[in-house]
């Protein structure tokens, strides 16, 4: 069975960052919950046809792909819709990430999955790395990146797991605070995760 390492990090950490240079330096295969979650939407899923078929051909774009803006507004404003539409996507999602797991023929793989605690996935994994960040540097960052203010990026923390929650689930962390630098970090931790290493004793099975 493949070695499964979980990577979270809250927004800003520099989660995509950290996966690409496992990838690139190491030959880690990523498999990844956001672009899963696109996928499981694409015209002619299963996904889509049910988001269809409760919220009306309204929240499709011109092209018949999903319109991602209008869905957001949707349940935004209701809390039965989104979480008919958690209900419906998750475990969908969490089907095709184990299935992806299963193709994965480097030496582990690398599951990222930024709601990890939000969601309780940590389960997913045989061991967790967590690029952990300070707040200050997650709102400089994300307020860059995303042409956004202060208060949308604190009002995004407020609703994802704090700090110190990440950091409890951790087996290894990855500061990205730009003390130490990144790479340095990711090639000690790279080579020494090994499959007799299953991390925390109450991470079990992935069913």
């Amino acid at each position: 069975m493949t070695l499964v390492i979980g990577l979270t990090g809250g927004i800003g950490s520099g989660k995509t960052t950290v996966a690409d240079q496992f990838n690139h330096s190491f030959g880690i295969e990523i498999v990844d919950a956001d672009v899963v979650a696109r996928e499981v939407v694409e015209p002619g899923t299963e996904g889509l046809k049910a988001i269809t078929n409760k919220f009306g051909e309204q929240i499709l774009t011109s092209d018949g792909t999903l319109d991602r803006k209008k869905l957001r507004e949707v349940i935004f404003s209701d809390d039965s819709a989104k979480t008919w539409l958690n209900e419906l996507l998750h475990p969908m999602i969490r089907q095709r990430m184990l299935d992806q797991i299963e193709q994965v023929h480097s030496a582990y793989c690398l599951l990222v999955i930024p709601l990890m605690v939000e969601n309780g996935l940590q389960r997913l994994a045989d061991r967790v790395l967590v690029v952990d960040v300070s707040e200050l540097t997650q709102i400089n960052r994300t307020m860059t990146r995303d042409q956004v203010s202060q208060e949308q990026v604190e009002s995004i923390l407020k609703s994802q797991a704090s700090r110190a929650e990440r950091l409890a689930i951790a087996d290894d962390v990855v500061n990205n605070d730009g003390i130490e630098p990144l790479a340095e970090q990711i090639e000690k931790i790279a080579p020494s995760i090994s499959s007799d290493d299953r991390g925390k004793p109450w991470r079990v099975k992935r069913n």
